[in-house]
C-alpha cells in the first residue's frame, strides 16, 4: 500500500454520503495546478475547488428533492440551458427535445451526449433515464468563466468551458458526459457512499459506463476501444492522453503542471490517503482495470456481457457501503446467474478481480 501525503498541506476533503459532489476533475489534479501552475492557472483551479465545496449541500438537497418529487414521463426528454458564464442554474433555455441543433457547439454536445447516454441505458438495459422513471435530462453549459470541471448536482448536469490553456470545454468528451450522468444512476440505485472503497467503486462504475457509452456510440468492440476517460480534454501542450486509463491506470498523464497520474493498477499499490474522500478518484483505477480485463477477455461489445453484469450488480446487489471485495463477489455471482456457473463470463470476471488482487 502507498500512503499519499497532503499536497501543499491542503486540508483533506472527506464528505461522506451518496450525494457528495463528484466532479470529473479530481481534487488532486486541481491541487497540483494550485501548486505548480501560473498565477492565472492557479486562480482557475482554486475556483473549481471552491465551487466543488459550495455545491456539496446543493447536490444533497436536490438529489433528495428529485427522488421525492419525480413523476414518470414518456421517452427521452432533454433540455439544455446557458448559464452565460454566471452561476445561476439552470440558466436560459437554448435547446429542447426534438429541436434542431443551435449555433452553440457546447449546447449541441450536451444535448447529443445526454441522448447517447439515455440510449445506452434504455436500449441495452431497458432503463428509462437516470432514475428509471423517465427523468428529464437537464444540462447547463457555459457555467462561470474558465471553469475547469463538469458535475452532476443531484438533479442536472453542469459544464464549464475550461480555461483554454490546460483544458478544453467539458462537453467535448462523450465519456465525461456519460460518467457524470451515471452518478445520477448510482444516486437512484446502489447510492454508494462517496468515500474510501465504496466511493472508488462509485467513480469506477461511472468510468465503466462512460466508456461503454462512447463504445456504443462508435460501435466499437472491447478490443478496439481506447479505454480512456476524457481523451481530448487536454489542450495542446499538456503531456497526457486523458484523465484516466482503464487499461493501464497510472499512465494517463505525466505533466509538469498537472503532475503524474496517481492511479494504482492493483491492490498491492492501493493508496491510503485522507485526500479526495479517501482516494475515490485514485483507487478507482483498480476496479476500472478489473472491468477492462473482464470485458477484453470476454471480447465483442463490452456493453452486452460485461456491461450487463456490472449494470445488474449496480441496480440490484450493491449497497451503500459495498467495498471492492463485495463488488468482486457480486459481479461473479451475477455473471453466473445471467450466463451460467461454468460460463466464459464467470471465468473472465473472476480472473479479472484476481489479477488486480481483490480476490
Amino acid at each position: 500500500m502507498v500512503t499519499e501525503p497532503q499536497p501543499g498541506g491542503a486540508a483533506p476533503s472527506r464528505c461522506h454520503g451518496p450525494h457528495s459532489i463528484a466532479c470529473i476533475l479530481p481534487p488532486h489534479m486541481l491541487r497540483a495546478i494550485v501548486e505548480r501552475g501560473s498565477p492565472e492557472q492557479r486562480a482557475w483551479a482554486l475556483q473549481a475547488l471552491t465551487v466543488s465545496e459550495r455545491i456539496r449541500g446543493r447536490r444533497e438537497l436536490l438529489g433528495d428533492l428529485a427522488a421525492m418529487t419525480a413523476l414518470p414521463t414518456g421517452g427521452k426528454q432533454r433540455a439544455v440551458y446557458d448559464a452565460r458564464h454566471g452561476s445561476q442554474l439552470p440558466g436560459t433555455l437554448v435547446r429542447s427535445e426534438g429541436q434542431r441543433p443551435v449555433k452553440d457547439v457546447a449546447a449541441n454536445e450536451a444535448y447529443d451526449g445526454s441522448g447517447s447516454t439515455w440510449d445506452l441505458y434504455h436500449d441495452a438495459y431497458g432503463r428509462s433515464s437516470v432514475d428509471d422513471r423517465g427523468m428529464p435530462l437537464v444540462s447547463t453549459v457555459h457555467y462561470r468563466v474558465g471553469y475547469d470541471n463538469a458535475f452532476w448536482d443531484g438533479s442536472q448536469m453542469v459544464y464549464g468551458d475550461g480555461d483554454g490553456k490546460l483544458f478544453e470545454r467539458f462537453t467535448k468528451c462523450l465519456d465525461v458526459i456519460a460518467h457524470e450522468l451515471t452518478h445520477g444512476v448510482i444516486q437512484y440505485e446502489a447510492s454508494l457512499d462517496y468515500a474510501d472503497q465504496p466511493g472508488a467503486l462509485n467513480e469506477s462504475f461511472c468510468d465503466v459506463f462512460g466508456s461503454l457509452v462512447k463504445q456504443w456510440s462508435l460501435g466499437q468492440t472491447a478490443e478496439k476501444a481506447d479505454w480512456l476517460i476524457g481523451a481530448g480534454i487536454f489542450r495542446p501542450g499538456v503531456t497526457g492522453v486523458a484523465l484516466r486509463s482503464m487499461a493501464a491506470p497510472g499512465t494517463a498523464y505525466d505533466d509538469p503542471v498537472l503532475g503524474k497520474d496517481p492511479q494504482p493498477a492493483d491492490m498491492a499499490n492501493y493508496v491510503e490517503t485522507a485526500d479526495d474522500n479517501g482516494g475515490v478518484h485514485i483507487n478507482s483505477g483498480i476496479p476500472n482495470r478489473a472491468f477492462y480485463l473482464a470485458a477484453t477477455a470476454i471480447k465483442g461489445h463490452a456493453w452486452e456481457t460485461a456491461g450487463k453484469i456490472w449494470y445488474v450488480t449496480l441496480r440490484d446487489r450493491l449497497r451503500p457501503d459495498s467495498d471492492f471485495r463485495a463488488a468482486a463477489t457480486l459481479t461473479v455471482a451475477v455473471a453466473a446467474e445471467l450466463f451460467g456457473t461454468r460460463s466464459a463470463p464467470v471465468g473472465a470476471v473472476r480472473a479479472a478481480w484476481k489479477k488486480v488482487g481483490v480476490l
